[in-house]
C-alpha cells in the first residue's frame, strides 16, 4: 500500500544488522573462538551476544562471512545443517566439513547436541 508506512517495532527482521556492523564483528569473534569437532546453535550465539539478535539475523551474519570464519560450526536447533537449503552453496557441504572434523551425524541427518555443543565460558 503506497504511502503507508511501518514502524521500525512491526518489521519482522529490524534486528537485521549492516555487514558492516559491529554486530557482524561480535557474531564473527564467538564463532571463531568455536573448537573444531564442537558446535553451536544460532539461537544459542543470539542469546550469548551483548547485542541481542533473533537466530535469524546470526544466520544472515554467517552467509557472507570472511573466508576464516568456521561457519560450518553452527547449526539449527535441532542439530541440522540449515546451509543445505541455500542455493548458493551445494548439498552436503557444512556436514562434509563437520564430519572432516571428527562429528558424527545420526541417520536422520542431524548430529547430537549432547555430544557436540559447545558453551563458551563467560567472560
Amino acid at each position: 500500500m503506497k504511502g503507508i508506512r511501518i514502524p521500525s517495532s512491526a518489521r519482522v527482521h529490524d534486528d537485521l544488522p549492516t555487514p558492516r556492523s559491529p554486530v557482524y564483528s561480535t557474531v564473527y569473534r564467538l564463532v571463531k573462538r568455536i573448537p573444531m569437532g564442537k558446535v553451536m546453535t544460532y539461537g544459542q550465539i543470539a542469546t550469548h551476544l551483548v547485542h541481542r539478535i533473533s537466530p535469524r539475523a546470526v544466520g544472515w551474519a554467517l552467509h557472507g562471512c570472511p573466508e576464516d570464519v568456521p561457519w560450518q560450526r553452527v547449526v539449527n536447533a535441532g542439530g541440522g545443517c540449515s546451509t543445505d537449503r541455500l542455493p548458493d552453496l551445494p548439498t552436503g557441504m557444512q556436514r562434509s566439513f563437520l564430519e572432516d572434523e571428527g562429528v558424527i551425524f545420526r541417520d536422520n541427518g542431524t548430529l547430537d547436541l549432547d555430544i557436540y555443543r559447545w558453551v563458551p565460558r563467560s567472560s
